[in-house]
C-alpha cells in the first residue's frame, strides 16, 4: 500500500483493496483514513523512511546469521532451553551469552539466581522483614528471563503459567513476572547442569505437591499420637 502511494496512487478505494492482515476487515475505515494530501514532500519521506526500514531489515539479517555461526557450538544446549516454555530461541541465546553453559561456575541455583538479580533482598529489623525487593545483578540477564517468564505466562496448561497466575492474583503481574523469572533460571541451572531437557510437570502440580503435603503432615500427627496409619486412595464414585 506504502509502495502504491510512493508511486502516486491517490485513490481510496484502491489503495485499501492492497491491504494485509488485520486491516483486510477495516477497508471502509482504511479509505476514510486515506483520504488527504499527498504531495512530493511526502513520497519523498516516505520512499526514504522505506529505503531506511529495509536497510535494517538487511542489517539485522547479517547481524543474525553472525550470530547462529558463533552459537553453532552450542546448540544441544540452545535446544534444551527451548523447551521450556516462554524460552525462545533468542531469549535462550541471550541467556546463554550471559551466564555461558558450564554451570560449575555457581555452586548452586540460588548462587545463580542471585548474581542474575533475581533473588529476594534481606532486609529485616527487629526480626521484622521490609523489604522484599531483588538484589542487583545482571540486567540484560534479568530483563532476558522476566520476558521469558511474560511469554510463559500466555503458555496454554503448563507449570509455569499457573505458577505466574496464581502469583499475580496475590502479589500483581510485575511481582509475578520477577517470580516466574527466578523459577526458569532455577530450571536453566538444572537443565544445564544434567544435560537434561524439560519435563512438564502441568498446571496442576502446585495442588497436587501441596494435596501430598497436607496427606504426610496429618499422618505424622496421628503417628505422634500413637496411632498406626494406612493410607488408601478413595474410589471414585459416578
Amino acid at each position: 500500500m506504502i509502495e502504491a502511494m510512493i508511486e502516486g496512487e491517490t485513490d481510496a478505494a484502491l489503495l485499501s483493496e492492497l491491504a494485509q492482515r488485520k486491516l483486510k476487515n477495516k477497508k471502509a475505515d482504511l479509505q476514510k483514513a486515506l483520504h488527504g494530501l499527498m504531495g512530493p514532500h511526502q513520497r519523498l519521506m516516505l520512499k526514504a523512511q522505506l529505503r531506511h526500514i529495509d536497510d535494517l531489515d538487511k542489517l539485522i539479517e547479517e547481524i543474525d546469521a553472525e550470530v547462529k555461526e558463533r552459537m553453532t557450538p552450542f546448540e544441544e544446549d540452545l535446544e534444551r532451553l527451548d523447551t521450556i516454555p516462554g524460552v525462545g530461541r533468542r531469549s535462550a541465546e541471550q541467556i546463554l551469552a550471559e551466564i555461558g553453559t558450564n554451570m560449575d561456575q555457581f555452586p548452586s541455583a540460588a548462587h545463580l539466581c542471585s548474581w542474575a538479580g533475581l533473588a529476594p533482598g534481606n532486609n529485616e529489623s527487629a526480626g521484622k522483614r521490609k523489604s522484599g525487593k531483588t538484589t542487583k545483578g545482571n540486567k540484560k540477564l534479568r530483563t532476558a528471563l522476566v520476558e521469558s517468564a511474560r511469554g510463559a505466562a500466555r503458555s496454554k496448561e503448563t507449570y509455569l503459567s499457573s505458577l505466574y497466575h496464581r502469583i499475580a492474583a496475590r502479589r500483581g503481574a510485575n511481582r509475578a513476572a520477577v517470580a516466574v523469572a527466578h523459577r526458569i533460571l532455577t530450571i536453566i541451572y538444572h537443565l544445564l547442569k544434567k544435560k537434561q531437557t524439560y519435563i512438564e510437570l502441568g498446571p496442576h502440580h502446585y495442588e497436587e505437591r501441596k494435596r501430598n503435603q497436607v496427606a504426610r503432615q496429618a499422618i505424622r500427627k496421628l503417628e505422634i499420637l500413637g496411632y498406626k496409619v494406612i493410607v488408601e486412595e478413595a474410589q471414585q464414585t459416578a
